[in-house]
């Protein structure tokens, strides 16, 4: 895999964690008991958007680097993943 594609795998993997963090510690305005003139009670209280990308970047870290270890370290592919799977038969 080149730079380039490790890049964008990680890229990818980055906003997808960053949408699941997001609302992690997420404090809202009426929970804080001040909601400021011409907001929605639901409003964040502040900014945490920082906090959030850099969890989402440790996540996106071990997760990509759980992947490049398969797929670098140990040699799977898309093809061992039939063979890694129980039969249809063995779940019922």
């Amino acid at each position: 895999m080149s730079w380039f594609s490790a890049f964008a795998v990680f890229f990818v993997v980055w906003w997808l964690v960053l949408f699941a963090v997001l609302p992690f510690g997420l404090k809202t305005q009426d929970e804080d008991g001040e909601v400021t003139l011409g907001t929605v009670p639901s409003a964040p209280r502040g900014p945490h958007i920082f906090r959030a990308m850099v969890w989402a970047t440790i996540v996106a870290l071990i997760i990509c680097g759980g992947f490049f270890y398969l797929t670098r370290g140990l040699g799977y592919t898309f093809a061992d993943i039939p063979r890694l799977a129980p039969e249809a038969h063995e779940l019922k």
